[in-house]
C-alpha cells in the first residue's frame, strides 16, 4: 500500500464522526492492557485515560461532580455523538421535562419523547473488591469510539447519550489496587482487605441511597436529579456459582411501591442482555432465584424505580480480584453439576478458566445490550418516564395518603427537618401550612409540615414514611422463611421518633389552600469552602444545601432560657451531645444530673455557648446549682481486622457528634494497662468468631491475622474488672457474654429460623429513661434488630435492665417477625455489673447505617458512661424480672 493511501486511511479514521485524533489505548496510559491478568487500574489510571478521550475526541465530554470521601475528583464522562454533545442543554431540559410531568399533555410528552434522546447511567466499582466493573468502564469506552462506524455502535451514539462514570466508588477503586498490588505474586495474592473500601462504609455504600448520609451518596443524587437519566444500571459482582452473571427480572418480593410500567421495562431490558450473551455465545446467565431481591430501596441500584426510571444491578462471576482461577464441573453444588437446562438458565456453563477479562466480557455485553435498547425503544423509554410521573400524580389524588403531615412540635425539633431535607433533596416537593386548619379531627397548626402526594416521586415518600410488612415466603410448606437479601422494615418515621400523620380522606379545598410550597436558595457546590452550611444537619459540610428545597427547610432556631451559669441539656434532643462534646472540648464541665436526667453543662462562657445552642436547634435552660457525676470518658472504639462496616457506621457518627475518640486494633488490646489509657471501650456489631479469631493464618499478611484471643478476652476482663465500661452493640453482645463469662443467657442463640427470624426489623422495646444509658429515650421506642440477641440473666447477676420485650403481643412495627414468644418478657439491654465496672450490652443496633435517629442517643449515653456516673444508683429496681425459664431452642 502506497504512503499516500496509508495517509488517506489515517485521515479518514481519525475524523469520522468528528474525531479529531486517534483514540488512545488503554495499555498506553495504564501501563498494561486493560483486564489483563494480575493488573488493576486504580482511580488515577482510569481518570488519567478518560482524560485523554476526552482530548482524543468530539464524542467525550468529562463532567465534574465533586469530590469523594477523601477528596478525589470526581467525573462522568458524556459519550455520544458529537450532535448529541452539541445540543446536550436540549436533551437533558427534554429529560427534566418528562421527568416532572405537571402540566404536561400526553400529546405534549409524545413530541418532547421523539425529540428527545434517553441519558443511560452505566458505571462500575461501586463496590470496589468486585473489581471487573471499574476496568470494564475503561474497555466499554474505548470499544464505542474505535467502533463507531459499526452500523450498531453508531446507532447507539446517534440515538443514546451515555453518562459513563469510571467508577462510583473512587476511593475504594484505588484503595483495592494498591492492596492488590501489594500482594500479586505473593502468597497473600487474593487476600481480602483489612479495612473498608470506603472511609466509612465499605459495602454499605450501596445501603445509603435514600439516606444520602455519605458524600458520595449526594453526590450522586444530585447529579441524577440535574440529568434525570431514564436508564441506570450499576454492575456487580457475586453471581450465584457457578453462574456467569445474573440478571433481572429479580428475585420475590420487590418493594411494594414499584410502579408496573418501570418494573416491566426492568425486566425487558434484563432479557434483552440475556438475549445479547447468548447470541456472544457467553454461557451461563441466570435470572431471578431466591437471593437478589429488591425489597430494600436503599439500593443506590434500584431507589431510582420509585422515581420512574429503569434502575437495576447485574451481578457477574468474580473469583478473586485480577487473579484467573480454572473451575470443573466437581466444584459445583450438586444442583448445577449435571449442567441441566432450566428455564431462567438456558446455556449453563461448563466450567473451565474465569479471568477478569471475561467478567469485563459479559459485562461489556450487558451494557451494549442496554444502550441498543435504550437505541431502539428511546422514544418509549422516554415516554414511559412521563407516563410512569403521570400515572402517580393522579393515583394519589384518587386514593390515601393524599398526603402526609408532620407537626413542627416534636420530642427533638430538629428532627423533622432532618427527615424532610433528605426527601427534598431527592425531589420530593415539602410544603407548610400558612394558617392553622382543621383536618380529619385534628387541628394543624400555621408552620406544619404537608408533603401532598399527588406529585410524581410520591412513591418514593409512601415506600420510605409506611409500615413495611415483609411477605411470608417459605422454602417449601412449614419450613424455614426466604430470608430478605437486606432490611425487611425501614419505616422512617419510626427510625427518627417522629409522629407523622397520612391523610386518609382527600384534602379539602381550604387545606390545599393554605400549602405553601417550601424554596430556599440552594448553595453552588461548585463553590463550597467545606463550611457547615447549616449546622443542625447530622452532616457536616454543604450537606443537603445544594438542593432549593432542602435549603428552606429549617430547624427551630434553638434558644437557652432561665437564668445562672450552669445550662441543662436534654438527651432527648440529639444535638445536645454536639453541644456536650464542644463544651468538653473547650475545657468545661459536664455532668449526668441523675434527678432530671440531664447533662448539666459549666465552665463555658455563655457567649460561647448561645450560638452554638441556637445554631444546633437545642433548648437549653440556665440554673444556678446542680448535682451529678462528672462525665469525662476517654473513648476508645475496637477496629478488627476483619472490616466491619458497624465500626465504620459508629465511626461516622462519634464524628458527625463530635465526639473524640481513638481506634484501638488487636495490638493495643493486647498491651494491656486498658485502664491507664481508657474509660469506655465499644465493640461495634461483629459475629464472636470475627472478634475472637479473626482472619486465619495465612489468610492474610501476618500483621492482620488473628482476633482477640485469650489474651485480649482477658484484657478487657481486666479493664472491666478494675472499673471501665465495655459497651457491646447487638452481635458483640454474645462475644462478651462468653469472653467475660458473664451470668447472661441468649435465648434466642440456636433457635431454628423456621421457629423465630426478624429479617432487619424494627420491634418495640419498653425502656426505663431513669437509667443515663436510656436517657432521654421514650418509654416505648422502635429499635432496629438484624441477627439480635434476647436477654435473661442466670444466677450471679449484678446490674439490671436497661430495655425489654413486653410480656404479651407482638413488638413488631416494621418488617417481619417469626416467633415473637420467644421475645416475650425478656431484656432487649442491660448494664451488667462486672467487678468494679460495667459490660453494656444492647441487642440492637442503635445506629444501624446512621439511620436510626431516634436511638443515637443510646449509643451516645453509653460511652459517657463511665467513671462516676457508672458508680450510681439508677433504674427502677420493678422495672424487670428476668423469666425464670429461658426460651427454648
Amino acid at each position: 500500500m502506497s504512503l499516500l493511501v496509508c495517509t488517506y486511511f489515517w485521515l479518514t479514521s481519525s475524523f469520522v464522526n468528528g474525531q479529531q485524533k486517534a483514540i488512545p489505548k488503554p495499555e498506553e496510559t495504564l501501563g498494561f492492557p486493560v483486564g489483563a491478568d494480575f493488573k488493576l487500574a486504580t482511580y488515577e489510571q482510569s481518570l488519567a485515560y478518560f482524560k485523554k478521550l476526552d482530548d482524543a475526541s468530539d464524542m467525550v465530554k468529562l463532567v465534574h461532580v465533586g469530590e469523594t470521601s477523601e477528596g478525589r475528583p470526581w467525573y462522568f464522562a458524556l459519550i455520544s455523538a458529537k450532535k448529541n454533545l452539541d445540543n446536550i442543554d436540549k436533551y437533558r431540559a427534554i429529560a427534566q421535562r418528562l421527568a416532572h410531568p405537571a402540566g404536561l399533555t400526553d400529546e405534549e410528552a409524545k413530541k418532547l419523547s421523539l425529540e428527545g434522546r434517553p441519558l443511560v447511567h452505566i458505571d462500575g466499582g461501586l463496590h470496589a473488591s468486585e473489581v471487573a466493573g471499574a476496568q470494564h468502564t475503561i474497555s466499554l469506552a474505548y470499544d464505542i469510539l474505535t467502533k463507531a462506524d459499526d452500523p450498531k455502535i453508531k446507532n447507539i451514539l446517534d440515538n443514546v447519550i451515555l453518562l459513563l462514570w469510571p467508577s462510583l466508588n473512587p476511593d475504594g477503586q484505588t484503595m483495592i489496587g494498591d492492596w492488590y498490588k501489594s500482594n500479586v505474586g505473593t502468597p497473600y495474592e487474593i487476600a481480602p482487605p483489612p479495612f473498608l473500601y470506603q472511609k466509612y462504609v465499605g459495602h454499605d455504600n450501596n445501603r445509603d441511597a435514600y439516606m444520602l448520609n455519605m458524600i458520595e451518596s449526594r453526590v450522586v443524587i444530585r447529579t441524577w436529579r440535574e440529568w434525570e437519566p431514564n436508564i441506570i444500571f450499576v454492575h456487580h459482582q457475586t453471581a450465584p456459582f457457578p453462574t456467569r452473571i445474573w440478571l433481572p427480572p429479580f428475585a420475590e418480593p420487590i418493594a411494594s411501591q414499584t410502579p408496573p410500567i418501570i418494573a416491566r421495562e426492568v425486566n425487558m431490558i434484563g432479557m434483552a442482555m440475556a438475549q445479547a450473551l447468548e447470541s456472544n455465545g457467553q454461557k451461563g446467565a441466570t435470572h431471578m432465584g431466591t437471593g437478589f431481591d429488591a425489597w430494600y430501596p436503599g439500593y443506590i441500584d434500584y431507589m431510582p424505580v420509585l422515581q420512574n426510571i429503569p434502575a437495576f444491578w447485574t451481578e457477574t462471576a468474580l473469583y478473586n480480584y485480577a487473579t484467573p482461577h480454572f473451575y470443573t464441573v466437581r466444584d459445583f453444588p450438586k444442583d448445577k453439576n449435571e449442567l441441566r437446562v432450566e428455564s431462567l438458565y438456558s446455556s449453563p456453563w461448563p466450567g473451565g478458566w474465569w479471568r477478569i477479562s471475561d467478567a469485563m466480557a459479559y459485562m461489556e455485553t450487558a451494557s451494549l445490550a442496554t444502550l441498543d435498547y435504550a437505541a431502539k425503544y428511546g422514544d418509549v423509554l422516554l415516554y414511559n418516564r412521563y407516563q410512569a410521573g403521570r400515572n402517580t400524580i393522579k393515583k394519589y389524588e384518587q386514593e390515601p395518603p393524599y398526603a402526609y403531615f408532620i407537626p413542627q412540635k416534636q420530642r427533638d425539633p430538629a428532627r423533622p427537618a432532618e427527615l424532610l431535607r433528605r426527601l427534598a433533596f431527592h425531589g420530593i416537593r415539602i410544603g407548610q401550612l400558612s394558617k392553622e386548619v382543621a383536618f380529619e379531627g385534628r387541628i394543624y397548626p400555621k408552620g406544619t409540615w404537608v408533603i401532598p402526594m399527588n406529585q410524581e416521586y410520591g412513591e418514593l415518600t409512601k415506600q420510605l414514611l409506611d409500615v413495611q410488612s415483609y411477605p411470608d415466603l417459605r422454602e417449601f410448606p412449614g419450613g424455614p422463611p426466604e430470608q430478605p437479601y437486606d432490611a425487611a422494615g425501614w419505616t422512617l418515621p419510626l427510625q427518627f421518633e417522629l409522629n407523622v400523620i397520612p391523610a386518609t380522606t382527600p384534602l379539602t379545598a381550604d387545606l390545599k389552600g393554605a400549602i405553601q410550597l417550601v424554596t430556599g436558595t440552594g448553595k453552588d457546590w461548585t463553590a463550597d469552602d467545606r463550611k457547615d452550611a447549616n449546622p443542625a444537619d447530622f452532616v457536616m459540610g454543604i450537606g443537603f444545601d445544594t438542593n432549593p428545597v432542602s435549603a428552606g427547610i429549617k430547624a427551630p432556631e434553638g434558644r437557652l432560657t432561665g437564668a445562672g451559669t450552669i445550662a441543662l441539656v436534654n438527651p432527648v434532643e440529639n444535638n445536645a451531645f454536639k453541644i456536650i462534646a464542644r463544651s468538653l472540648k473547650a475545657g468545661g464541665t459536664v455532668k449526668y444530673s441523675k434527678d432530671n436526667q440531664r447533662y448539666a453543662i459549666s465552665g463555658v462562657g455563655r457567649t460561647t455557648l448561645e450560638p452554638w445552642i441556637k445554631d444546633l436547634g437545642v433548648t437549653a435552660e440556665l440554673t444556678t446549682n446542680t448535682s451529678g457525676a462528672t462525665v469525662k470518658p476517654r473513648i476508645a472504639v475496637y477496629k478488627p481486622w476483619t472490616a466491619s462496616m458497624d465500626e465504620g457506621w459508629t465511626h461516622w457518627v462519634l464524628e458527625q457528634f463530635e465526639f473524640p475518640f481513638v481506634n484501638i486494633s488487636n495490638a493495643d488490646v493486647f498491651a494491656g494497662d486498658l485502664n491507664d489509657r481508657f474509660d469506655v471501650i465499644l465493640i461495634a456489631s461483629d459475629r464472636p468468631r470475627n472478634i475472637k479469631d479473626g482472619f486465619t493464618k495465612g489468610s492474610v499478611p501476618p500483621a492482620y491475622e488473628g482476633g482477640l484471643g485469650e489474651l485480649g478476652a482477658s484484657n478487657l476482663n481486666s479493664f472491666v474488672s478494675q472499673g471501665g465500661t465495655l459497651v457491646c452493640l447487638n452481635a458483640s453482645s454474645d462475644y462478651a457474654i462468653e469472653a467475660l463469662n458473664l451470668p447472661v443467657k441468649n435465648v434466642v442463640a440456636g433457635v431454628n429460623s423456621k421457629d423465630f427470624f426478624t429479617g432487619g426489623s424494627l420491634l418495640e422495646i419498653e425502656t426505663d429513661a431513669t437509667h443515663p444509658v436510656m436517657a432521654g429515650m421514650p418509654t416505648r421506642a422502635a429499635v432496629f434488630v438484624e441477627g439480635s440477641p434476647v436477654f435473661a440473666t442466670l444466677d450471679g447477676f449484678k446490674g439490671q435492665a436497661l430495655a425489654k420485650f413486653a410480656v404479651g403481643g407482638s413488638p413488631l412495627r416494621s418488617g417481619y417477625l417469626l416467633g415473637e414468644k420467644y421475645l416475650h418478657g425478656y431484656a432487649a439491654s442491660l448494664d451488667v455489673q462486672h467487678g468494679k465496672g460495667n459490660v453494656i450490652l444492647h441487642g440492637f443496633r442503635p445506629q444501624w447505617r446512621g439511620q436510626p435517629l431516634g436511638t443515637y442517643r443510646v449509643l451516645l449515653n453509653s460511652v459517657l458512661y463511665s467513671g462516676d456516673v457508672a458508680k450510681g444508683k439508677y433504674g427502677a429496681p420493678e422495672f424487670w424480672k428476668t423469666p425464670l425459664v429461658p426460651a427454648a431452642k
